[in-house]
């Protein structure tokens, strides 16, 4: 079973809800990356993030989540798009994959600790116009709440959002979470209940564990609410880097030290941050490169 993303809409109640399964997606990034646990569970935790907002998104639009503090860490970032009208690519990477922490007070893994203190930038590339982009301090530093303090503060919308991620040295055994939004027009009362259902509601890791998809986690958090079923998507890890996207980047270097490069060495090396993907240049190319921009 793939992972999925579901959304539905409850316009009596006022709210929309968005549940997700990344379980493989999560995996997927801890394997290339070689992330710790802790770690994975803070990259997991935005990405999962980032796929719930995408689940909006169309045609080429795309959503950027970076989380930048100063705990050992560094940053950890993540960001979402359509690679087909029925399927979201992710993708996500930590500054700093082995940073390690003891457990917290609560036994959980210290999410808020290895990232430190710092601010959430949300990036929305829309298919015209510059990009929107929102930045606020960390609420929490635990990635739900934080991405739910962006919404309200930002774009006015209180939320409702849970994510988690079990991980260990083995592997990443369950990942997902779940995204309600107020209507506009919705009153406090919709807002009063929808955080009643998510306090009651069992940790979405233990309930992705135990079997549940991502239609069960719309329903744990709607509880007896009649949905409207709107969107399915499917989730894939991917990545848009390229060769020709590496030699942009080259490029910007200038003459000089491309030149300067090719001398110092047969070949160099650059990989993708996201994806880790390796694209070689020998000095010969290097210096083709040096020619363009001379």
């Amino acid at each position: 079973m793939p992972d999925l993303i579901v959304s539905a809409s409850a316009p009596q109640a006022g709210i929309a809800i968005a549940a997700a399964i990344t379980t493989d997606l999560v995996a997927e990034i801890r394997s290339r990356h070689d992330l710790s646990p802790l770690v994975t569970a803070a990259v997991g935790r935005l990405t999962t993030g980032a796929a719930l907002l995408g689940v909006a998104l169309k045609g080429s639009e795309r959503i950027t989540l970076q989380m930048s503090g100063d705990g050992p860490v560094g940053s950890i970032a993540a960001d979402a798009w359509l690679l087909e009208p029925d399927v979201l690519g992710a993708r996500g990477y930590a500054a700093n994959p082995h940073a390690d922490l003891p457990l917290n007070a609560k036994g959980k893994f210290d999410v808020a600790g290895v990232i430190g203190a710092g601010s959430l930038q949300v990036t929305k590339s829309h298919d015209v116009g510059q990009p929107y982009v929102g930045v606020v301090p960390f609420y929490s530093g635990e990635v739900a709440e934080d991405i739910a303090s962006y919404l309200i503060n930002s774009e006015q919308i209180p939320s409702v959002v849970a994510l988690g991620v079990l991980a260990n040295p083995n592997g990443v055994r369950a990942a997902g979470g779940v995204l309600a939004q107020v209507l506009p027009g919705a009153d406090e009362r919709a807002i009063a209940a929808l955080e009643e259902r998510a306090l009651a509601m069992p940790p979405v890791t233990k309930l992705i564990d135990e079997g549940a998809d991502a239609h069960a986690l719309l329903q744990a958090l709607a509880g007896p609410i009649e949905l409207r079923a709107h969107r399915t998507l499917e989730i894939r890890f991917s990545c848009t880097c390229t060769r020709e996207k590496v030699e942009a980047a080259l490029l910007s270097m200038g003459a000089d030290e491309l030149r300067s490069l090719a001398d110092e060495r047969s070949e160099s090396e650059a990989s993708c941050e996201f994806c880790k993907k390796r694209y070689v240049f020998t000095a010969d190319e290097l210096r083709q490169l040096a020619q363009r921009i001379a």
